[in-house]
């Protein structure tokens, strides 16, 4: 018997790894890399500047974290004629390999999928996450036509704990939102 797309989606190669975490300390100061971070639903990552304030309503939760593909940082370096790109430069808080994460959201509005880090952190995927006009700035001419696409995701955080470089991303959850 086939597959149907309802199973297609939610089946995955193998199991993706947490590459780096970014931390923007201030909306204007350069992003910087660390081996760990705390999550925290409501908040974002401890230490970010968008963890200053409470959130508590979904449409406030929606951007709690960006993740961005790492495969896709040699080829932003091509398209904008550099090296690849740091990831501190894109300004997205989780680089994950491994794992399609424009494949991370459900394209069924009555089904989520939540992703485990690690051993504790659950998130749910919420959209993508277009680049900014910063971005023009930052990677020079055509760097934000070069980032559209390929900007990586939002998410929200689901259960809170402490990431790790090197965590492994999997699917956790698969449940009917009704």
């Amino acid at each position: 018997m086939g597959s149907t797309l309802r199973d297609l989606v939610r089946r995955f190669h193998g199991t993706g790894r947490l590459d780096a975490i970014v931390l923007r300390p201030d909306r204007l100061k350069d992003a910087v890399s660390v081996q760990e971070a705390r999550a925290e639903p409501g908040l974002g990552l401890i230490g970010d500047h968008r963890s200053l304030k409470l959130r508590q309503s979904d449409a406030q939760r929606h951007r709690e974290l960006s993740l961005i593909q790492a495969e896709h940082l040699g080829l932003l370096g091509v398209w904008t004629g550099q090296a690849p790109i740091a990831p501190e430069r894109l300004r997205r808080n989780l680089v994950i390999s491994g794992i399609n994460v424009a494949a991370m959201h459900s394209p069924f509005r009555e089904e989520r999928f939540v992703w485990r880090i690690g051993g504790s952190v659950r998130i749910e995927i919420t959209g993508p996450c277009p680049p900014c006009s910063r971005m023009e700035d930052e990677l020079g001419e055509g760097g934000y036509a070069a980032l559209r696409g390929h900007g990586g995701a939002t998410a929200r955080i689901v259960v809170g704990g402490v990431l790790r470089v090197g965590d492994t991303v999997n699917l956790d959850v698969e449940s009917t939102v009704g």
